[in-house]
């Protein structure tokens, strides 16, 4: 029964090391200073890759204009670049007042986020209906309206706040912006699962169909994990001080759940979808419109 007792304290010790551990990493200026501009030069890095791949594919084929593959590189570029430098002015962010100005320099890129692999979901529904030979006129305009009613509630909830800060408002902003991370989750799941599952009955010698299966396949799976873990953490960061984002002293926890949720996915599917099209002259060149 003694030795119970020391291998109780023995736990008990190294999982107080352990609270302290993370306890001091939060509360240190110097260790927020650093996980945040690792932060920053993390999403600097995807940004430049993504405005690389967008000006490769411009050299490669600049006749076909803003197509939805150099729209979607382009906000990769600008979510990813927004987000840095928001890391590299944390603390000054911190201090913007009202209060509200500091949710809105930390959501939007998240809802811009959103709409950048919404593209995405448009895209593989469009393919995915095409070859079904079903009319695909209503989608891009429903993908405008779904993007249009999102940030226009999101943004109708800050001007409020701007106009009288409400505790319970702020819940619910964060609360909605988990159910439109579980929208796309779903979106993903459904139609890049269908367009998986219609790749599947292609005949195994057509060509680029194991190539194209696997690509659809990664980024459906690190998509929809994605959205589901924002979701989730969001739902936290709603209802649970601990888990909250918006603060300073929480580095370690934005350090994860950034990692987590922007960038791995995004550095992924970056480097899933990196083919570039073919040049002039080669062969015939389909753009993603």
């Amino acid at each position: 029964m003694e030795g119970y007792g020391v291998d109780e304290a023995v736990i008990a010790l190294k999982l107080k090391d352990a609270s302290n551990w993370w306890h001091d990493i939060n509360e240190s200026t110097l260790w927020q200073d650093r996980i945040f501009h690792i932060l920053a030069a993390l999403y600097g890095l995807v940004a430049a890759v993504a405005l690389v791949q967008l000006i490769r594919i411009q050299l490669r084929v600049p006749e076909y204009g803003w197509t939805t593959q150099k729209v979607f590189h382009f906000l990769n570029f600008l979510v990813n670049g927004v987000r840095g430098l928001v890391f590299v002015f944390r603390r000054d962010v911190q201090n913007l007042h009202p209060e509200i100005v500091q949710h809105i320099l930390l959501d939007m890129p998240s809802l811009a986020f959103f709409t950048t692999y919404a593209l995405l979901v448009l895209f593989w529904a469009e393919i995915y209906y095409q070859a079904r030979a079903v009319s695909t006129d209503g989608l891009r305009p429903s993908f405008f309206t779904i993007n249009a009613v999102v940030y226009t509630i999101q943004i109708g909830m800050w001007l409020i706040l701007w106009w009288k800060y409400i505790p319970v408002l702020v819940v619910l902003s964060k609360v909605f912006f988990a159910g439109v991370s579980l929208f796309a989750a779903l979106g993903f799941l459904l139609y890049g699962g269908r367009l998986f599952l219609m790749l599947q009955r292609f005949p195994v010698e057509s060509k680029g169909r194991r190539k194209k299966l696997q690509e659809v396949g990664y980024v459906t799976t690190i998509c929809f994990l994605c959205f589901l873990v924002r979701c989730i953490m969001m739902c936290f960061n709603a209802f649970d001080k601990a888990a909250d984002l918006d603060v300073l002293n929480h580095p370690v926890l934005n350090l994860i759940y950034y990692l987590l949720v922007e960038i791995l996915p995004s550095s992924l599917v970056l480097f899933i979808l990196r083919k570039l099209p073919p040049k002039r002259g080669i062969t015939q060149y389909h753009p993603i419109r």
